[in-house]
């Protein structure tokens, strides 16, 4: 249940989350929906000691994986998680005007559409609302109002960090593959990364909606760091597996670019975001992807650039209404005429 003081700060449609039965939400996929009840051990990697062995198995078998000892200061986790907090509290038509470029706010958007829209009923409708940063327009932005200044240093700082990260990672699974760094080198670049803060409300049929629906992610590598509420779940064994936080440990996905790098040695990990009954939740969420025209080679699938494959997915989600994704780039027989 939403508390009437925060109520204001959520977008109009979700208002009558507060005790009114909303529409049900549409099944995700015809896959068995188990609910679980507990989470799932998903493997640790340490990027202090990291083994190759361990991250390369980590990503064959799972896709996804809980990293630890990664730098970033719990000073500075804490810190952007309230400022992350605070503005997500402020009333919904503060955020819209505060919140301008380079930023951008959505919320109720459709699956896979980057920008914000009206709610417009439960079918195909993320049942969240979010922060866009991207991270190399930050140091041109101006914030002159003090809620935005230590939010934007944070959100620079925390920047650096994950890509430091993405890169020790990306180098070490190159490895691990036994690529050559020379081919792989223009397929992760530091200066697409950016951050998305997602907000996902209380809501009182939670068996039925979804946060976020099912999906792989389009990047290279996904960085979440979770709050203190879970919801995240992972499709694995053909049984989705609920995947708690744990304080101070980001979870790390292998995303769509990254699997066709590897030659579906490394998969993308499917994943959901169930809403809790009870309490909002709030992640953390930074995307990297290729260079700008960098031509991933495959021998599972044909050349490609990110750009091809984004207008692909943007060209199937308007009108089939999902994502096909890695799929329309297979190498496969032609059909029989």
């Amino acid at each position: 249940m939403l508390e009437m003081g925060k109520l204001d700060s959520y977008p109009p449609g979700f208002r009558h989350l507060n005790g009114s039965p909303a529409p049900l939400l549409p099944e995700l996929s015809n896959h068995s929906m188990e609910d679980s009840s507990s989470s799932v051990p998903v493997p640790v990697v340490d990027l202090q000691c990291l083994s190759l062995d361990n991250l390369g198995e980590a990503c064959k078998e799972w896709g996804v994986f809980r990293l630890v000892n990664h730098g970033i200061p719990p000073s500075l986790l804490s810190k952007l998680e309230e400022h992350v907090k605070m503005l997500f509290a402020l009333p919904f038509e503060s955020k819209q005007a505060l919140l301008t470029n380079p930023l951008s706010y959505f919320w109720g958007t459709p699956v896979l559409t980057p920008s914000g829209a009206a709610l417009r009923g439960a079918l195909n409708i993320n049942m969240l609302e979010g922060i866009n940063v991207p991270l190399t327009q930050l140091p041109q932005f101006q914030a002159e109002d003090p809620r935005l200044q230590g939010f934007r240093h944070c959100l620079e700082e925390y920047g650096r960090h994950l890509s430091r990260i993405a890169t020790t990672l990306f180098e070490a699974m190159v490895k691990s593959l036994n690529v050559c760094p020379k081919q792989t080198e223009s397929n992760l670049d530091e200066s697409t990364g950016f951050i998305r803060l997602y907000r996902y409300p209380p809501r009182s049929l939670a068996d039925e909606a979804w946060g976020m629906m099912e999906h792989t992610d389009s990047s290279v590598l996904s960085i979440v760091n979770q709050d203190r509420v879970g919801g995240l779940e992972i499709f694995k064994d053909n049984k989705w597996l609920l995947v708690n936080p744990v304080s101070g440990t980001l979870l790390v996905h292998i995303g769509d670019m990254m699997q066709a790098i590897s030659d579906d040695q490394y998969m993308s990990v499917k994943h959901r975001v169930r809403m809790n009954k009870q309490e909002e939740r709030v992640s953390i969420c930074y995307f990297v992807f290729p260079a700008q025209g960098s031509v991933i080679r495959s021998s599972k699938y044909k050349p490609f650039t990110y750009t091809d494959f984004q207008e692909q997915v943007q060209n199937d989600t308007k009108t089939l209404g999902y994502k096909v994704g890695l799929d329309r780039f297979k190498l496969t027989a032609p059909a029989p005429v």
